[in-house]
C-alpha cells in the first residue's frame, strides 16, 4: 500500500485506512508512505519504486494518491499499481457543480488558512500537556474538559487528541486508590468542576495487562487491584451522574469523538 502526495500524506493515509477497514481480512501488506512528491522527476523515481514493488510481490501494489498537478498525477498514474487518485474522484464532480475550473497548487492542502483557529490548537495543546496526570490543577477553570479514571486507562492520549485535533483544551486527572474511599466522593480539585467531568473505564483484565508491563508483578498490577479499582470508579461515575466510555475496545479517535458529541463541544478545526 503505498500513500503518495505532494504534501504530507496525512489524507491519502487517512483515507486509505479508512477504506481498508471496510475489508476483514486484508490486512497482511507493507504501508509505504512518500510525502512531498511535489514535481515530475520526484513522481518518477516513485514509479520506479511501485513498479519494483510489483515485480517483487505476486499482488499488484494499490497507490492511494493526493497529488494536486496534473504532470505529477499523470505520472504516477503510468505506474504498475492500482492508482486510487482521491482528488480526482473529488475535484471533478464539485467542478461541474460550481462550474468553476479548480486553482492547482499544493499549498492548498493543509494549508493555515485559519490561524486564529490554529493557534487554539496549539494553545490546547499547551494546555492538555500542562494538565496531564493530575500534575497542575490550579487551571482547571479554563479547562473545556476534564478526564478523570483509574491510571491506565487512556486519558493522556485521549486528550492530547482531542486538543491537537478539535483543539478542545482538555485536562485529565487520575483517581487514586485514596480517592476511591469508602465516601465515594469526587476528589477535591475536580469537584467543584463536576460538569465538564468526563470518566474513563476499562476491563479489568485489560488494566492488569496494562498495568504489568509497566510495573510487573506489583499489587497495583494485580488482577484483584484492578477489579476493585473498576468497580469502585464506576460506582463514583454512576453515584454523581458522570458519563464515562469503556475505552477496552474504543480507539483514542472514537472516545474522543463520541466525547465531543456527547458534550456538545464546540470544534475549532477550520485550518
Amino acid at each position: 500500500m503505498f500513500y503518495v502526495s505532494d504534501r504530507t500524506a496525512i489524507t491519502a493515509e487517512t483515507i486509505g485506512h479508512s477504506l481498508l477497514a471496510q475489508f476483514e481480512g486484508i490486512t497482511d501488506y507493507k504501508e509505504v508512505t512518500i510525502p512531498y512528491v511535489d514535481t515530475p522527476t520526484k513522481a518518477e523515481k516513485v514509479v520506479l519504486q511501485i513498479n519494483a514493488a510489483a515485480a517483487r510481490d505476486s499482488d499488484q501494489p494499490l497507490v492511494f494518491s493526493t497529488l494536486a498537478e496534473p504532470a505529477t498525477r499523470a505520472t504516477i498514474t503510468n505506474c504498475q499499481g492500482l492508482v486510487l487518485d482521491l482528488f480526482e474522484v473529488f475535484i471533478k464532480p464539485l467542478q461541474e457543480e460550481f462550474q468553476a475550473v479548480p486553482v492547482v497548487r499544493r499549498t492548498r492542502s493543509h494549508r493555515l488558512g485559519n490561524r486564529s483557529a490554529y493557534e487554539l490548537r496549539i494553545g490546547a495543546i499547551d494546555y492538555s500537556l500542562q494538565h496531564d496526570d493530575g500534575a497542575r490543577v490550579k487551571g482547571y477553570d479554563k479547562a473545556d474538559l476534564i478526564m478523570i479514571g483509574v491510571s491506565r486507562t487512556g486519558k493522556t492520549p485521549t486528550c492530547l487528541y482531542l486538543a491537537m485535533q478539535f483543539g478542545i483544551r482538555a485536562a485529565n486527572y487520575p483517581i487514586t486508590e485514596e480517592d476511591l474511599g469508602s465516601s465515594a466522593s469526587l476528589p477535591g480539585p475536580v469537584a467543584p468542576f463536576k460538569d465538564r467531568l468526563h470518566g474513563l473505564t476499562i476491563e479489568p483484565k485489560r488494566l492488569a495487562s496494562i498495568r504489568e508491563e509497566r510495573r510487573p508483578g506489583s499489587r497495583y498490577a494485580s488482577i484483584e487491584q484492578c477489579r476493585a479499582e473498576v468497580r469502585r470508579v464506576e460506582s463514583m461515575f454512576k453515584q454523581h451522574g458522570i458519563p464515562f466510555i469503556n475505552s477496552t475496545n474504543t480507539s483514542v479517535e472514537e472516545i474522543s469523538t463520541r466525547v465531543v458529541q456527547k458534550r456538545g463541544l464546540e470544534r475549532h478545526t477550520s485550518l
